[in-house]
């Protein structure tokens, strides 16, 4: 499940913890910024089916260290599809002006 809205001051034992008042806590991903390795705020918790709708229930909501957790189940993260990258066929230049001429049929009339 996804734990958010989390102190940045909170560890991963205090969410461990918190969660195993509720069901065995099978792991808890704690995610940081991959750059400064700080920790972002939120985390995932899986533990039994019945444990997590428990902890849903009970601690959506509940104020910790003066924020507010954001619980709910995991979703599968979406696509957000490839972006930027490399080509390289000749487009990928930046001498290339003008290469496209010669995608277009010849209009006649041409002064050179």
């Amino acid at each position: 499940m996804y734990v958010g809205n989390l102190s940045f001051q909170a560890t991963e034992t205090q969410v461990r913890d918190l969660f195993a008042e509720y069901g065995s806590v099978e792991s808890v991903a704690w995610i940081t910024d991959r750059d400064t390795g700080r920790f972002r705020g939120f985390c995932f918790v899986e533990m039994d089916p019945s444990a997590a709708d428990a902890a849903i229930a009970a601690l959506d909501g509940k104020e910790i260290d003066g924020r507010n957790l954001r619980i709910n189940e995991a979703r599968p993260r979406e696509n957000r599809g490839g972006g930027g990258g490399y080509r390289r066929d000749n487009r990928n230049r930046r001498d290339n002006y003008g290469d496209r001429r010669n995608d277009y049929p010849d209009s006649g009339g041409r002064r050179w």
